[in-house]
């Protein structure tokens, strides 16, 4: 899978003139060797020799071209995610994971499991210094890793309980994966879930885990997530809203504005055209695909819900833009307003979660993103590197 991933970007990065940050040919932009990579990392950073090495070293294990655009992409988005911390502290960790745990237990362990588990947290292994107190004294999402892996052996050898028991087996997962509340890892917080699906090497999900609490796994996983794509953005801010909200939500994002404005209809502009649970489709229909069943109706040669539902399972793809159902409603578009349609805009997702002391927006996220991005590109220009 990867190889077909690395050869797909150095096609963009040697052939096409519409992609964003790795459009840039290998020709025509300086290739910056790890010494001008040390000097675009902030100077605040220690180690920063280290972390370019393993920058430099990343971009050419995904034969990305090194630019200064490239690499202040990534710059941008490691120091955004944990400021070139490998395994960044978080402020009240410890009491975010405990509601984590508990708002997981009944839905993927069941209610007999779930109370068996919580009266361990209480309990066990002492009274005094219970597996409760031990989490909240935790500092940094490695601490909590290790200590929830120790939690849960402790449960499947006091509790005689299989750590794959007919719960997981159809999701392929152990009981201590479903519910370990640390999903999203390392110096540039990659989700564990993508992780798996691009494992650099044959490992266990535990020493995938200690791979991305690593300096060299963060940032493989985390440049692999941001960079290994292509993409026909004009500017690397609807990248870094990629990043935040899901791979070509930006894209997806300007086609709900087309279908929205085309039908009359109210839709959420999220760049999620689908429904999912745990990260795959499911059968309900969702708002945006309700009002394109309806629109595409009325097309010059209509399109049914079948043939719309299988274009939009290709919405987390670069072949989405392929589809008769993508071409239609930009057809649609065009011929209705006399101009070519927009092709990306800023989604409109709230970002929560356990290690976030308030909700935020993906424009937040990508725009202070951004704004490391332009500080990077202009320490570039200083040090005439791009």
């Amino acid at each position: 899978m990867h190889k077909m991933y690395h050869a797909s970007v150095l096609l963009c990065a040697v052939v096409l003139s519409g992609c964003d940050a790795v459009k840039q040919t290998i020709s025509d932009k300086p290739t910056l060797s790890d010494a001008q990579i040390t000097k675009l990392i902030p100077k605040r950073v220690n180690n920063a020799k280290l972390w370019a090495a393993d920058i430099s070293d990343i971009f050419d294990e995904l034969s990305l071209p090194k630019t200064a655009q490239n690499i202040c992409t990534a710059i941008a988005v490691i120091d955004q995610e944990s400021n070139f911390h490998a395994d960044p502290s978080v402020p009240n960790l410890g009491k975010a994971a405990l509601k984590a745990i508990d708002d997981k237990l009944e839905d993927k362990l069941g209610k007999n499991m779930a109370s068996v588990f919580r009266n361990m947290l209480e309990t066990r292994p002492t009274p005094k210094n219970n597996f409760i107190k031990q989490i909240k004294a935790v500092k940094t999402e490695k601490q909590l890793d290790e200590l929830y892996r120790e939690i849960f052996d402790y449960f499947t050898k006091t509790y005689k309980i299989a750590p794959l028991t007919n719960i997981t087996k159809l999701s392929g997962q152990g009981i201590d994966e479903r519910i370990n509340p640390v999903t999203t890892l390392g110096s540039m917080q990659v989700h564990i879930d993508y992780a798996r699906a691009h494992r650099r090497a044959s490992m266990s999900d535990r020493d995938l885990r200690a791979d991305l609490y690593t300096r060299y796994g963060g940032l493989y996983y985390g440049i692999h997530r941001l960079m290994v794509y292509q993409a026909h953005y004009d500017k690397p801010l609807y990248r870094f809203a990629d990043y935040n909200s899901g791979m070509y939500s930006s894209r997806n994002a300007a086609f709900q504005q087309r279908i929205a404005t085309l039908s009359g209809e109210s839709l959420a502009i999220d760049g999620d055209l689908l429904l999912y649970k745990d990260g795959s489709p499911i059968s309900k229909t969702s708002a945006t695909e309700t009002a394109a069943i309806a629109l595409l109706a009325t097309a010059s040669k209509p399109i049914n819900a079948q043939q719309i539902r299988s274009d939009f399972k290709k919405e987390k793809t670069r072949d989405f833009e392929k589809t008769i159902t993508y071409r239609a409603v930009n057809d649609m578009f065009a011929n209705k307003f006399g101009q070519e349609p927009t092709y990306a805009i800023m989604p409109k997702v709230v970002i929560s979660g356990p290690k976030l002391s308030r909700d935020f927006d993906t424009n937040w996220f990508a725009t202070r993103v951004n704004e490391r991005y332009q500080t990077c590109i202009t320490t570039a220009k200083r040090h005439q590197l791009s």
